[in-house]
């Protein structure tokens, strides 16, 4: 069972999200939150796999509660959940190490399936929140997507592969598919991207992929 802990300060949307939650078959709540301070607690009491948190919150933020999460030792995938899609909020969150960002509207299943992506070490980006970051890179000046692109020149030609499928919003099984790889292959390759490129988890590989253009723009 994936073990999920709930950080949500408004009780109606957090109840909603607990029975959206365990309708899964292989999901369940384990704890609950009503901020971010009490989050990190609940962290250290009941070592969930995946966190669900606000970002707009009392007392400690999603966003800082997910700096000091994710900064424990052993730390639990971070799914941000927001009604905003503000760029600000999209870069906060990479930064804060988070696995994944979604909006509020997301459908059900969409919530459950994002669960068990960062659970098994996948990013997850809603369709909005990826439409917005390839538009900012593409809008970027081309000085900045060249500096992006040089982070890349260590890269071997099969790592910049799995690169540009992960910034693509790929899993490691899609990828070995595509890529007539195992997929303890491309787990490896993956592990190499992150040491090389100084990145904590798979979305901040692929925000590194499309700032340096090798995403192709939808």
């Amino acid at each position: 069972m994936i073990r999920v802990l709930l950080v949500e300060d408004e009780d109606l949307i957090r109840t909603g999200l607990r029975m959206i939650v365990d309708s899964g078959a292989d999901i369940t709540v384990v704890a609950e939150a009503g901020d971010g301070a009490t989050a990190i607690d609940a962290v250290r009491e009941h070592r969930p796999d995946v966190v669900i948190m606000d970002i707009q919150m009392p007392r400690l933020d999603g966003l800082a509660a997910t700096r000091r999460i994710t900064a424990l030792p052993d730390p639990p995938a971070v799914l941000l959940l927001t009604t905003f899609d503000l760029d600000a909020h999209v870069d906060a969150a990479v930064e804060a190490g988070a696995s994944g960002f979604l909006l509020k509207n997301t459908h059900h299943e969409d919530l459950l399936a994002a669960v068990r992506a960062v659970h098994r070490g996948d990013a997850m980006l809603s369709p909005s929140v990826t439409r917005r970051v390839l538009r900012l890179a593409s809008a970027a000046v081309p000085a900045a997507s060249a500096a992006a692109a040089a982070r890349l020149d260590r890269l071997t030609e099969g790592e910049r592969e799995v690169l540009a499928l992960v910034g693509g919003g790929l899993s490691n099984a899609a990828i070995a598919a595509r890529l007539k790889l195992t997929e303890p292959t491309v787990k490896r390759r993956v592990s190499g991207l992150l040491a090389k490129l100084g990145c904590d988890n798979r979305v901040q590989l692929a925000i590194a992929a499309i700032d340096a253009r090798i995403v192709p723009l939808t």
